[in-house]
């Protein structure tokens, strides 16, 4: 099988779990052995990849979402990482009010940063 088959045979697959995603049902995990093996039974026989079909847009944009990385939201026009120096004193503070206001320590900083950006603005 060449590439363009692996992919081919991938991208039904997707289709295929997401399809499964779909229905109303247990869980695998959930299920005894005997509702497990009724549940599958559709694939324990050969020649499952014939059934299969393309995906849908609708099922690709599905799939690029779900394969996407989880991570920060985007905010304005993003985030930069920065290397800064702060005093170890007033970073133990910092991090105390972050902790008592439930935030994380760039969040602190760039609230306080905005804060002082907009009285300098005033």
């Amino acid at each position: 099988m060449n590439f363009s088959g692996v992919a081919f045979c991938l991208s039904n697959l997707v289709c295929v779990i997401l399809q499964m995603k779909k229905r109303k049902s247990k869980r695998y995990q959930d299920m005894n052995a005997a509702e497990l093996a009724d549940a599958t039974k559709e694939y324990d026989q050969p020649g499952m990849i014939d059934r299969t079909r393309p995906m849908t847009p609708a099922e690709r944009a599905e799939e690029r979402k779900a394969r996407r990385r989880a991570g920060r939201p985007r905010i304005g026009r993003g985030s930069e990482r920065i290397n800064i120096t702060i005093e170890r004193g007033l970073l133990t503070e910092a991090d105390a009010v972050a902790r008592r206001q439930k935030i994380g320590r760039s969040e602190l900083i760039a609230r306080s940063l905005q804060q002082m950006l907009f009285r300098k603005a005033i």
